[in-house]
């Protein structure tokens, strides 16, 4: 098959473009760096011609409110039309699990703007949310970071690693379309403030973590149900302790 992906050079695409040469399938990675860019819409027909399936897995340059919906529903939007004029057989998306309950940030409002545009466009398609990934608890540690004190809620989280969530989106890429959404998720359920924790704790950080419920997380105060998967998700194999201690080079 000719694949192409959608922000095929950052942190998911990358792996997923691996994956998917090592299945024998044609990927190309396309991004603004490689001449596709789907906010202005140059390249774009040059590189859905004779695709079957298109993964985006693009992410806005900026979360600031207005800047990151009208990238959703700008990219969105030429994106889908491009696809429906080369005949594209699936769309994918990598979204977000809960999106619909964090609608009070902007960047969560921006990710269902985008969900809403694949569900109306006439091309098959498959949504697929994961969680929080494992190497951006660092980022979360840091957003919520005040000298040398992290405030963090206790809800639950149930994060994924993202070999993990590039092993999955590699098998719906080469499934048939869902005309729905997937949920992808790690394999244990853990407190976000143990788990930045943990981490700082892996990672030799001074900063102490000090957990209040009422503490905000990208501007948005959490539940037990704010990040964590419905009935039935896809779950990752590997164990966030298990990746802590790969991940840290050793001394």
């Amino acid at each position: 098959m000719k694949i192409v992906v959608i922000g095929g050079s950052g942190l998911i695409g990358t792996k997923l473009v691996n994956k998917l040469r090592q299945l024998g399938h044609e990927v190309m990675a396309a991004s603004p760096s490689s001449g596709v860019n789907t906010i202005t819409g140059e390249g774009l027909a040059e590189a859905l011609a004779d695709a079957q399936v298109v993964v985006d897995v693009a992410n806005s340059p900026s979360w600031e409110d207005k800047a990151v919906l009208d990238f959703f529903e700008t990219s969105g939007r030429n994106l889908l039309a491009a696809e429906a004029a080369a005949g594209v057989g699936h769309h994918i998306a990598l979204s977000v699990v809960g999106t619909e309950r964090l609608l009070a940030s902007g960047y969560f409002r921006a990710k269902m703007a985008q969900e809403t545009l694949i569900k109306a466009s006439p091309v098959p398609y498959t949504i697929v949310r994961a969680t929080q990934f494992f190497e951006f608890v660092g980022g979360i540690a840091q957003s919520a970071t005040d000298g040398q004190t992290v405030r963090l809620s206790p809800a639950l989280v149930q994060p994924i690693v993202s070999d993990d969530v590039a092993a999955a989106l590699a098998d719906v890429t080469l499934g048939a379309p869902l005309n729905g959404t997937v949920e992808l998720a790690g394999p244990e359920r853990l407190r976000l403030d143990e788990l930045v924790r943990q981490f700082l704790s892996a990672h030799r950080d001074a900063r102490k973590v000090t957990t209040d419920v009422h503490a905000l997380y990208f501007g948005i105060e959490l539940n037990d149900q704010s990040l964590t998967p419905g009935n039935n998700p896809r779950i990752g194999p590997t164990r966030f302790e298990d990746w802590l201690s790969r991940s840290i080079p050793r001394a």
